[in-house]
This record gives structure tokens, sequence and C-alpha cells, in this order.
């Protein structure tokens, strides 16, 4: 299993566009980039890749990357720095089968294979494929699961990706809190790599306007606001799941400039095999 690293930013990205924080001027400075989600999987025994997430940033990624266009892909939820990227494979692609959780959304009345069948519906070559979360598919060769967790106000997943023939397991939280209820962290236990999404440091909390949650025992908070994880709470959760490797990711450009490119914060382009 190889994996690459496509798109390790929130949002805005870093640098954001417009602003001049220093954060975003080292970046300039030293040539980092962190761009939309996204993360490439290569299935490196069936020649066969996953996408997890279409970023905006599709384009960019897959050309400064070298990295095949993908099989078949996941969508995590349907924000549009996760999703909107999917038309980029016009005209790229002969077939893909995209996947996405079958689970009906309250706030949307759609699932999620429902919003990017209706929202993508000109896209005739691709195939949505509706999956129930906790049960697992097959997907390039790997054991795909969908698990629930905490991004409101609409419904979100973190995945597992195991290997049946090596055992390899790449774990992501998705865009959580750091609420991620015990049957899905069950699921994604024991990974030789966690993605976790660690938006910001717990410092930052103080200036959200109802700060944080989920507090350690030293009343450090583990989640920023009501939707992601601190960078505190992203290395707890690494640490609960036992994983080998965790690196941080949908990481904004709120850190110190001292603190945004240092271990285990991610950049574009890392590679990892598993």
């Amino acid at each position: 299993m190889r994996v690459t690293l496509l798109g390790t930013g929130d949002t805005t990205g870093t640098p954001t566009v417009g602003c001049d924080c220093d954060t975003c001027r080292e970046a300039r400075e030293r040539g980092i980039e962190r761009t939309r989600f996204s993360v490439h999987v290569e299935n490196e025994r069936t020649d066969e890749s996953l996408l997890v997430d279409f970023s905006p940033d599709f384009r960019h990624q897959f050309l400064t990357h070298e990295t095949p266009l993908p099989d078949e892909a996941l969508v995590t939820h349907i924000h549009f720095d996760h999703l909107d990227g999917l038309g980029n494979v016009y005209r790229l692609l002969d077939d893909l089968d995209v996947h996405a959780a079958d689970e009906v959304d309250p706030v949307t009345d759609e699932s999620v294979a429902d919003t990017v069948r209706s929202k993508f519906h000109y896209l005739d070559r691709i195939s949505v494929e509706a999956q129930t979360p906790f049960e697992s598919f097959r997907a390039c060769g790997f054991d795909v699961t969908l698990v629930p967790v905490v991004h409101p106000p609409l419904v979100c997943y973190g995945v597992a990706i195991q290997d049946p023939k090596t055992g390899a397991k790449l774990s992501l939280s998705g865009d959580t809190t750091y609420a991620i209820p015990e049957d899905s962290r069950d699921v994604l236990r024991d990974p030789d790599l966690l993605l976790a999404e660690a938006i910001v440091p717990a410092s930052v909390c103080e200036y959200h306007p109802i700060g944080g949650d989920d507090y350690d025992e030293d009343g450090v908070p583990r989640t920023f606001g009501t939707k992601h994880m601190t960078r505190e709470g992203a290395l707890a959760l690494g640490e609960d799941l036992d994983a080998d490797v965790t690196r941080l990711v949908h990481v904004a450009h709120y850190y110190p400039p001292d603190e945004a490119f240092e271990e285990p914060l991610a950049v574009d382009g890392e590679v990892y095999e598993l």
C-alpha cells in the first residue's frame, strides 16, 4: 500500500489566498504548500489506486505529484473542499466508481451518495456506489469501511482501508471532533498510519466564539469549537487507536510559523509505504 498525501490543508489551504500572516509568508518563502484535502492510496499488488476525497485542487495535485489517476474513489462528506474536485475527472477517465455512505442526513434529506449523484449527474462516466457504514466493501483490492464521526451539522465519515493480503492498514479520522464514537474507533484502531485532522493547536481555542471542548485531564481542549480536532486532540486520538504513525492533516494557517511546518504536521507530497 503506497499512500500519497495530495492535499493536507483545510478549506482555504496554506498559504491562503490574500493572506499575509506570518505563517502564509513563511510557507511562500519556503515553497511549502497545503492544498485542500485528498489522499491517494495505491495497491501495488493490483496496480490500482483509490482516491479519498476530491479536492478542488485535483488538477494541480495530479500534475504536481507522481500518482496515477484513480481507478475508484470515495467521498467522506459533502463540504466543497472534499467533493467539488470531482468535476475535474471530466474527459480524464472513461469510468469511475465513487463510493459514499448511504445514510440519509437529516439536514439535507439526502445521503452523501445521493448528493454526489445529484450534484454530478452530468458526469455520465461516474457510477456512485452507496455503501452502508460499518459494512466493509472491496475497492481496488482493499477492504474499505466507512464509520460515522462528528462534524455537525452534516454527516461525515472516517475511513479504514486495509490490504487483505498483507494486513497493511490506513485509517483516516475524517473531519471530526475528538468525540468519535467508540464503535467507530474500534474500526479505525491499530493502523500502520493514521491521518488525523488537526485544524489548529489547542491554544487557538481561546479565539473561537465558543472556545473548545472534550478537555483532557490537564484542561487542554481536544476539540476546536464544534466541528474539528485540535492538534492535541488528534495526537490523543492516535494514542487511543494505537497507531504506529500519526500524521496531522486538514491543517489551517492559524498555527504559529515556528510550529506550522514541524512534526507531526503533514505537508503535501508525503509518501508512505505500508
